[in-house]
This record gives structure tokens, sequence and C-alpha cells, in this order.
């Protein structure tokens, strides 16, 4: 059973970082509110200074405590505390990396910015507004430009490198770490610190060394070495802005970016720009030094607006403002939580079944399908389930839309497949998985039978074809590895799914039935569910649900545009069941990269045994064909 969403789709306005955004179906355009409105949203110079800074050739630079801030923790004997406490948190569970990036900006790319969030400041010793400092097992570097040589060189205490950006054979960050640390390491940020632009370059460039980018979003390493000394989060009050002064009142400015929304056919934008916001909503605060603004985001979608601010800064007046206009108030922290998917709820599930089967409780198809249902209602948003869920052990996956009773169902244990089709249907959005697992040893056919469907699975994903493409001429791509050694299967491959309406939504469809010619569409989403079913034997299913978007590739054959696929859906594939030795280095690839999109995305969301889980089951492939 699969997905695909005509309709939904999720904004992301401004130069923030990427709020991890699960559950809404789409992260498909970028639309800065001054776009809309014309206000002044000028790129930030710190943003560009991290793409354009470089890491090598420094000097070792001279300490000078008399001239550090005291808030910043000054230079010498005070500084290697910060560093060798920074370097413990290293190998501490959960985060396991070998550098850490610490930038100048806070989590709304703000040119100035409250003391709270000065970290780069308070871990160098070096208080100049423009800098990026990594700290590696046994280096550390600061990266600065020309403004402020002088003032790194007198600031920074005898630990640090001065890496002066712009200067000839000066190397850029991406560039020192790939010379001082060994291929395939780790290195962590704080993704709410970097906007979405920045990561990617830096991933492209590491990746020549095969190092990794580790997003950390439960806590910033800085903070927790911090601690006590760390200033409070500004809380002065926030103010209304007077029509008189605005110009505009607040709800013909929503409803004005609500109906830019709808022509954009999305249904939700995230803003997380603090002057963005203030304009906006006709608001000025003082949490930040030389600038009107207040630490929050703002979620607007076609149905109305939330803003997740300090309660504490929030007046009567302000408030009365903000009910006038519909705007609803939640806490500044809980933006995360606001915009998560139905991997958490699965990620839980899967946790927890998985301990039971090991401890041999006795879980009948049933029991399970109704424990799945717990955890999703736990979510917030969620309404209902978007299909009878399918829970087929053994034989019963065999059955393709297998429904177990309680009168005729098996008990799930670890000797067979396990093959659960489920999906839930949300305030937000519908979605629709698919996960077959053993949870014991599968036989070497069954691990054939299971990679040559994830082969078809990656084929798919991967597909690049021309706009006007019917969906039936990409069903060879999910079939043809089965062909192969003679295998197939009697379903389709892929159906769309409405908005928050039906989980089978046509017409679009990718199935062998060649009839239906409708051309499948940027915004669209389908389903990638490849299976294999050995009658009364087991049954193999995997499903994603997939965002068709336009690809930009070199050629342009006939004037038409180019179509490719986005991955929705962030649950991990078991890797006990796959054959290594039948994958490509490409294919090998294809997993070892979602897996990683998958616990950057998902791990924030659960703790505890699910967190463990998590890890444990998006751990990369070692194995590389020969």
């Amino acid at each position: 059973m699969a997905a695909a969403n005509s309709s939904l789709t999720f904004l992301l306005v401004g130069y923030h970082s990427r709020v991890n955004a699960q559950r809404f179906c789409c992260l498909s355009l970028s639309l800065p509110v001054s776009r809309i409105f014309s206000a002044s949203a000028t790129f930030r110079g710190n943003r560009r200074l991290l793409a354009a800074q470089s890491s090598g050739g420094g000097i070792t630079a001279r300490p000078s405590s008399e001239l550090v801030r005291n808030h910043t923790g000054g230079a010498g004997s005070s500084e290697d505390v910060k560093l060798k406490s920074l370097r413990e948190l290293f190998s501490h569970p959960g985060i396991g990396i070998d550098a850490y990036i610490i930038p100048s900006q806070d989590a709304h790319q703000s040119e100035f910015i409250a003391e709270c969030f000065l970290r780069r400041a308070y871990i160098t010793g070096f208080d100049g507004s423009a800098g990026t400092a990594v700290v590696t097992k046994d280096k550390a570097a600061l990266w600065t430009d020309g403004r402020y040589f002088l003032q790194a060189e007198k600031q920074l205490g005898h630990d640090w490198i001065l890496m002066r950006s712009g200067n000839i054979g000066v190397p850029m960050i991406a560039e020192w770490l790939n010379e001082v640390l060994s291929p395939g390491c780790r290195i962590g940020v704080d993704p709410f610190l970097f906007s979405h632009n920045a990561t990617e370059e830096l991933k492209e460039s590491l990746s020549e060394k095969n190092h990794e980018l580790v997003f950390l979003y439960d806590k910033n390493l800085v903070d927790e070495i911090w601690q006590d000394s760390r200033p409070m989060p500004p809380i002065k009050p926030i103010r209304v802005h007077d029509i008189k002064y605005a110009g505009v009142d607040l709800s013909s400015k929503l409803s004005t970016l609500v109906s830019e929304l709808v022509e954009a056919n999305c249904t939700a934008v995230v803003i997380s720009m603090l002057d963005e916001i203030a304009w906006l909503l006709n608001l000025r605060g003082s949490d930040v030094p030389h600038s009107p603004v207040f630490y929050s985001y703002l979620i607007v979608t076609t149905t109305g607006a939330t803003l997740f601010v300090d309660n504490a800064k929030v007046t009567e007046e302000v408030m009365l403002h903000l009910t006038k206009a519909g705007v609803k108030l939640r806490p500044y922290e809980a933006i995360l939580s606001e915009i998560e998917r139905d991997a958490a709820a699965l990620t839980e599930f899967w946790a927890w079944l998985e301990d039971e089967i090991l401890m041999n409780k006795d879980l009948t198809e049933v029991q399970v399908s109704d424990k799945l249902l717990e955890y999703r209602r736990k979510q917030d948003g969620f309404i209902d389930t978007s299909f009878e869920t399918i829970s087929g052990y053994g034989a019963n996956g065999a059955v393709i839309h297998y429904r177990p009773t309680q009168d005729s169902c098996m008990v799930v244990d670890d000797k067979s497949l396990f093959l659960l089709d489920s999906g839930g249907q949300y305030i937000d959005g519908t979605t629709d998985i698919t996960r077959t697992v053993h949870f014991g040893e599968p036989t070497s056919r069954q691990k054939e039978c299971f990679t040559r469907v994830l082969q078809g699975h990656i084929a798919l994903d991967q597909a690049i074809f021309p706009e006007q493409t019917p969906g039936f001429v990409l069903d060879v791509f999910a079939r043809s590895s089965l062909w192969k050694i003679g295998l197939d299967y009697r379903h389709g491959t892929g159906h769309g799914v409405g908005a928050a309406l039906n989980v089978h939504e046509g017409p679009q469809s990718i199935s062998f039935r060649y009839g239906n010619m409708t051309a499948l569409q940027r915004g669209m989403i389908v389903s990638d569910e490849p299976g294999y079913y050995e009658d009364h034997c087991f049954g193999i299913r995997i499903e994603n649900l997939l965002h068709i978007k336009e690809e930009n590739v070199p050629n342009n054959f006939g004037g038409v545009r180019y179509l490719g696929f986005e991955r929705l859906t962030f649950v991990p594939i078991q890797s006990k069941l796959i054959d290594c030795s039948l994958l490509s280095s490409v294919e090998i690839a294809w997993y070892n990269k979602y897996h990683s999109e998958i616990w950057e995305k998902v791990s924030p969301l659960v703790e505890g045994p699910a967190r463990a889980w998590l890890w444990r089951n998006t751990r990369p492939l070692s194995h590389l064909p020969q």
C-alpha cells in the first residue's frame, strides 16, 4: 500500500538552518517572505564567510589574556580546560565524532547575536563578530577574515591555530579537515547553526575523504561545557509595532502570505529569520543588540499561524494583538515537535517489537498491528490509520493484501519473514510504508529475493525521465533485477496518495498495466513498492513514498524538462536481509546515504531504546563488491 500526495508541499523560508520536517510530505520550494512583501532580508555576511573560509597554513597565535572580555573565557590555561572538556564529549554515546565545527551564527542566522549564543567566542576567547572554530581530537583552529587578524592574534590562546582567511595558501575548512583527519571520520555540527546550502557544500567537500557530516540535533556541545557561566537567554518583553508605523495590519499581511502559499501549491511555511517574523507580525523586541527583534519561529499554514516564543516575553497587549489575528502561541523549543513525521512512531514500534521477539514473547499478528496503532496515536496530529494494517508473518506474508483476524492470525516469532504494511492519516498529510524483517537468521533464498527487491526499489528511486512520461514506462526499473532470475510480482509498483485524503489517489500510477497513459508530473507523490511472494512460504515488499521533482540535467533534448524523485519515507531497511555480494557499489552507496539521512532526520525525535535501535539499524553496509 503506498501513498502519493499530489498537492501537499512544505516550504522553508529565509537563510535558516534546515528544520527537520518529516511528516510534511515535501521540502520543495524556497521563497523568502521578503520576496512576497518586498521586505528587507539581506544575506548575512557570516554565512558567506563559511563557504569562503579557508583552513590551513595558519600561524600559532600569541596569547594576550589581558585583552579578552571576561565572558568569553580568556586565553591560556582556562582555554585548555574548555578544549579538554569539549573533546571528552566526542566519545560520549550518541555523539561519536572526531571533530566539531563551531560557527559564529545563532539558529536564525542573525547579524547581531544575544550573549548566550556567542558560542564561538566562548570556546576560543576571540570575540570578533566573524569567524568559525574547528576542534579535532588534537588540534584547534579559528578562521577569520582580514578585519580581525590582529585581534585574533592577541585573544587566541596558545593551543589555537589562526587561519587567515583569504590569504594565499590558506585552505578552506573542509580542505584542512581532509588533510588533518584520517579518511572516514565523523565531523559534528549543530544543524540549527548552519544554512542548508552550507551543510551541503561541507558534505560534498568532506566526501572526498569519505568523511561523514553528523547533525547533532539533541545538544550543542559548547552549551554542554558552558553550563552555569552561560548568560541567561533574553526575556525582555515584546512590544506591538503601531499600525501608523507598520502601514499594513497583521491580518492583511497573513492573508497575503496565505494567498502566495496557495498560488505556489504549498500548505505551510516555516520562517526563522527574526526580522521577517517581526515585520510580518508587526511586533518588535529587544533580544538582540542593535536590532529590535525577538527570538522566535513562525509557522504559517493555509489555515492558521503559530508563533514559537518564550511566553515570558508576551505581554497582555501582544497577546491580544496576536489573538485578534488568529495567531497561536507555543514554546520556542517546541518548533521541532511541531513538524515531526510518522517515522518517529515507527522507530519506537520496531524497537519495541524487536525486544519483545528476542524475549520470546507470544505476539500475534493482530497484537502487533494494535501496538503500532498505539504508537501512532501518541503523535501530534494523528487522526486515524490510512488503511487496514497488513501484518503478515511467514506464509501469510505471501498473501499480498492479507488482513489478520483474531481467530486465524499467526504468532510472530524469529523463524520466518514478517511483512508489515501500514499508514496513518494526520491532520497535515497521509502516510504509507512497508518493511519486511526477520528477527532470526534468514535463509540464503530469502536474502537473495529480498536483495533483488531492494535493487528494484533503488532503481526506481534513482530513475530520471522526461516530463509527460506515463508511469508504466518506469515499472520495468523495479522488476528488472527479479526478472534476471525468473521472478516477478503480481501487483503494480506505485500509486498516488491524497493530501490528507485517500491513501490511493489516481489517476497516476506506476504499473505494468500500460493502458494508463497519465503522465507523471512534478509535485505528485507516488509509492515505490516492488515485492516478491513465494506461495505458502513468505512475502517481501519494500515501500517508500517519493515526491516527483524537476532534475537539473546537463542536456535538454527536445526542449523538455526531466524529472526524478525525492524520498519522503525515513525508516530503516533491515541490513541482515541483504546479500551484499549482489549489490553494486552504487547501490551500496545509495543504502548508506539513505540510512545516514534517516539517522539525521529521525534521531532527534526519539530517545532511549528507540534511539539505540535506530542507531544500530542505520549503520552503513561495509562490504564493497570486487
